[in-house]
């Protein structure tokens, strides 16, 4: 119960805890007895997993704009975190074609709203930046990107998570060198996940919620990139990684500032189509789908993560295949769309199955 041990009682703060990703942490740390709280706008679509677990019982929530930077500071004055999980953004490709500006102000300037916040704050020991795989410079290469890769960005939203990470490179130098650390003690890191799925995901132009709604709606699913191809995971997997990189930094922010990829293993890297038809299966009845003959921006056509350093250096691994991943969004949908059960329960359950990072359990 050493991962317990460490989390009990911490005093955490998650930006973008309404979120997809950010209420699964909330309720991951809600398990290990961290005192959480909470920075975001309302949630972000309707239904949202954040309000069917009811995430707000769990954390103290400050419902909030990053690009607020006053607001900002004073909710992390008053919470005092000794650690910082920043995930609020604007997360969606195409959403960046329709509001560039709008996806730099979140992405960008939240994230240095947030350093500059931390930069006040004595408490804070670790500051991890969730940042994207589609950071990276893509040069459509087949084998995975690593951490000392080149950054960049096609579209506004990879480019806004490269210059966020620049950002958090840049305070790093500035103002939070591990290799001196007079006058400060928080350790500045960068996670860069793979495209995760999972149960209660309910975003728009996002493949696994398009392919619900249209096979709850009886209705065809509409591929616009069928042989695009991801390095799929369960947002437990990445999640595992942030908690265990946060706890390395506690500890040691010598060894463990910097970026760090957090993938699935090579066989899961897998063409949208192949996701579809494999998730239309584990459905069974009234799932099928069509090729979208429209025009699309340009979304990058192959993506993959080296996570050899995370493996090598935190001891942290991919738990989960992309059909285990699959089988447990259908398990989790299927309870949704039958009323049956209790959600929030549904998630500490697959918490708990999974186990958490190397060497650390969850009750």
């Amino acid at each position: 119960m050493a991962d317990k041990n460490f989390w009990a009682g911490k005093r955490v703060f998650v930006t973008g805890h309404t979120g997809f990703k950010g209420a699964w942490l909330s309720m991951w740390l809600h398990t290990l007895g961290a005192r959480v709280t909470g920075y975001a706008l309302a949630p972000p679509t309707d239904p949202s997993l954040y309000d069917l677990c009811r995430v707000d019982r769990l954390v103290h929530s400050v419902i909030a704009d990053v690009r607020d930077a006053d607001r900002l500071a004073a909710a992390v004055a008053g919470a005092r975190p000794e650690i910082v999980f920043h995930l609020a953004a604007q997360p969606i490709v195409r959403e960046s074609y329709r509001n560039p500006v709008e996806t730099y102000a979140i992405n960008v300037l939240g994230t240095a709203h947030l350093l500059q916040a931390v930069r006040s704050c004595g408490d804070v020991k670790a500051f991890v930046n969730v940042t994207s795989d589609k950071c990276y410079e893509n040069r459509e290469w087949v084998w995975g990107y690593r951490e000392s890769e080149p950054l960049g960005g096609y579209d506004p939203y990879s480019s806004s998570k490269a210059c966020s990470e620049l950002v958090a490179a840049a305070y790093r130098a500035s103002f939070f060198d591990p290799a001196n650390p007079s006058g400060h003690k928080a350790g500045i890191a960068s996670a860069r996940a793979g495209n995760v799925i999972g149960g209660g995901d309910f975003a728009i132009d996002r493949l696994l919620p398009d392919c619900i709604r249209a096979i709850l709606k009886g209705e065809p699913i509409r591929l616009r990139n069928p042989e695009a191809t991801r390095p799929w995971q369960h947002v437990l997997e990445p999640l595992s990684g942030y908690l265990l990189l946060a706890r390395k930094l506690h500890g040691d922010a010598r060894s463990f500032a910097g970026a760090w990829n957090f993938g699935p293993d090579d066989s899961d890297v897998r063409p949208v189509s192949w996701v579809v038809d494999r998730f239309c299966r584990l459905w069974g009845s009234g799932a099928s789908r069509v090729q979208d003959e429209g025009r699309h921006p340009h979304e990058a056509r192959i993506l993959k993560l080296d996570c050899s350093k995370a493996i090598a250096e935190l001891g942290w691994r991919p738990r989960w295949s992309i059909d285990k991943a699959l089988e447990l969004v259908a398990d989790w949908t299927k309870a949704f769309a039958a009323r049956e059960g209790d959600l929030f329960s549904l998630c500490l359950s697959q918490i708990a199955s999974h186990g958490g990072p190397q060497g650390t359990s969850v009750p």
